[in-house]
C-alpha cells in the first residue's frame, strides 16, 4: 500500500496494490495495522457506510461535531467521483483550505479524512457506488455542514452547477463564514 500526505496535515491518499490475472483481481483494501503505521494514528473504524448515486449528485459538505466527530476512509467501488475534504480545525495552518481527489473504481485510491474536516463528493460517472469507514458512530444530533457551493470556499467540483443534484438540506446549509465567522 502506498500513502501520500496531502497539503492538509493528517489527510492522506492511499493506493492499494491490485493483483490481476485471467480470473479477475485481488486487492487488500484495508489493514488496520498497516493503516495506523502509515498515518501515525491509532484509528479504529466502527461503522461502514455505502451510497449509490447518479451523475451530478453532490453530497456534502458534512461533518459531525464535538465528541461525535468522525474520521473517514473513503473510496469508490464503482464509477468515479471528485472527493473533497475541507480543514475546519480552528488552530490549523490550513484552516478553510480543501483538497479535491479523483477517486474511481479504476484508480484504487482512497482518501483518509481525519476528524476536524468537512467532507463531500460529486459523481462524475453515470453512476457511482461510494463506500466509507467511520471511526465513530452516526449521531444525527451532531450533524453539521456547509453549503458545498459556498463562493468563499470556491470548491472546484469539476462539473457545471446546472448539472448538480443537491438535497434540500445541502442547498440550504449555511456558508463557511456563517458558521466559522471568517
Amino acid at each position: 500500500m502506498k500513502v501520500t500526505e496531502t497539503k492538509l496535515k493528517g489527510c492522506f491518499i492511499f493506493e492499494s496494490a491490485k493483483y490481476g490475472d485471467s480470473r479477475g483481481y485481488f486487492m487488500e483494501s484495508f489493514n488496520e495495522k498497516t493503516f495506523n503505521e502509515l498515518t501515525g494514528t491509532n484509528t479504529h473504524f466502527v461503522q461502514d457506510n455505502q451510497s449509490y448515486s447518479t451523475r451530478g449528485v453532490l453530497r456534502g459538505l458534512h461533518a459531525q461535531a464535538g465528541e461525535h466527530a468522525q474520521a473517514k476512509l473513503v473510496r469508490v467501488l464503482q464509477g468515479e467521483v471528485i472527493d473533497v475534504a475541507v480543514d475546519v480545525r480552528p488552530n490549523s495552518d490550513t484552516f478553510g483550505q480543501y483538497v479535491a481527489v479523483n477517486l474511481s473504481a479504476d484508480n484504487n485510491l482512497q482518501l483518509f479524512v481525519p476528524r476536524g474536516f468537512l467532507h463531500g463528493f460529486v459523481v462524475l460517472s453515470e453512476t457511482a457506488t461510494f463506500f466509507y469507514k467511520c471511526d465513530n458512530f452516526y449521531h444525527k444530533e451532531s450533524e453539521c455542514g456547509v453549503n458545498p457551493l459556498d463562493e468563499d470556499l470556491a470548491v472546484d467540483w469539476q462539473i457545471p452547477v446546472q448539472e448538480m443534484i443537491l438535497s434540500d438540506k445541502d442547498q440550504s446549509a449555511p456558508t463557511f463564514k456563517e458558521i466559522f465567522g471568517v
